[in-house]
């Protein structure tokens, strides 16, 4: 009774298989399935690989693996020592997730899903099964799952936070593009990439917003940031009373322009952090009740702004007073 090797009942989602027995006999039958593919390994390297068919195995059909038994065990020895990996070449879905950064180091939060299939079974047993010693579909779909992450980070990380979410078209396109590269390297051939979810911090997303208006260019968004973290660290300090953190910020996002109506100004809350018309008595968001801020005031020392004497943070330049 000759030996069968044959990957019985694989499932639609699996990989990856590996015959038990390393023992394999001359005229041994080799049955691979379609969408199938048997690769022998030994020594950290694939050698001869069968297609679909039922297959007789002789030093005839295995010329590369019979080389290497010449010259380390003789010729014709039987049993010989050599894994058989059964490798799926099916279409096989998997997900992804994770964290990555745009230029300006706005936090992204990513998830999706991508399709693949084994294209190169000698390659791809020789870069992920055999090279990274994972003999198994789950260990496979980890393994992947980490490569994938680590490429759109990297990919990611080219393209700033408007660009990321104005033009998620584009950005996946050139994402799935590189990392189609990638996956052609270890014998994969990256069918689809889709993102189903992308998110960032309530900062950025704050940030975002404005930008997205048109109204306000970036580093005016920064500048608007930098006025409220210092209206939040002036609420913080002891002893201040109900106002104290109010600061007068101009309202940024008018248009500039020689026809330009006056700036209004905008108060922040000091419970809420909210922008706030600045003759409001109460904040709309949260309900505070916003005393009248002071009129005296005094100039900066660094920009020569006009600020309130309670101030201790410049709105304009961000100067500790």
């Amino acid at each position: 009774m000759p030996q069968i090797i044959e990957w019985k009942n694989p499932r639609s989602e699996d990989i990856v298989w590996k015959y038990p027995d390393e023992d394999i006999t001359w005229g041994a039958q080799l049955i691979v399935r379609e969408f199938e593919a048997a690769v022998f390994f030994r020594d950290g390297k694939a050698y001869d690989i069968f297609g679909p068919g039922r297959h007789t195995i002789t030093t005839l059909n295995v010329p590369l693996l019979t080389g290497i038994l010449r010259r380390i065990a003789g010729f014709g020895e039987t049993p010989f020592k050599a894994m058989v990996i059964f490798v799926s070449t099916r279409v096989v879905a998997g997900k992804y997730g994770t964290r990555a950064q745009t230029t300006e180091l706005a936090p992204l939060q990513v998830h999706g899903s991508f399709w693949f299939k084994v294209e190169n079974p000698q390659l791809f047993v020789n870069e992920v099964v055999g090279g990274q010693n994972v003999y198994t579909t789950s260990d496979v779909n980890s393994y992947l799952r980490g490569f994938l992450n680590e490429k759109i980070i990297d990919e990611l990380s080219r393209y700033d936070l408007l660009t990321v979410f104005t033009k998620l078209d584009e950005t996946s396109l050139a994402t799935k593009t590189a990392i189609l590269d990638a996956f052609r390297r270890i014998g994969l051939d990256l069918t689809d990439l889709r993102f189903e979810g992308i998110d960032t911090t309530p900062k950025y997303r704050e940030r975002l917003f404005w930008l997205r208006t048109g109204r306000a260019t970036p580093g005016e968004v920064l500048r608007m940031e930098t006025v409220k973290e210092a209206a939040k660290e002036l609420g913080k300090s002891s002893g201040a009373g109900l106002g104290t953190g109010m600061v007068l910020i101009p309202q940024i996002m008018t248009p500039t322009g020689v026809a330009s109506a006056p700036a209004a100004a905008l108060l922040i809350c000091p419970k809420c952090s909210g922008k706030i018309p600045a003759t409001s008595k109460f904040c709309p968001d949260c309900g505070t009740k916003i005393a009248a801020p002071s009129a005296e005031t005094k100039n900066c020392s660094k920009c020569g702004h006009a600020v309130l004497v309670t101030a201790k943070f410049c709105p304009e330049c961000g100067q500790k007073l």
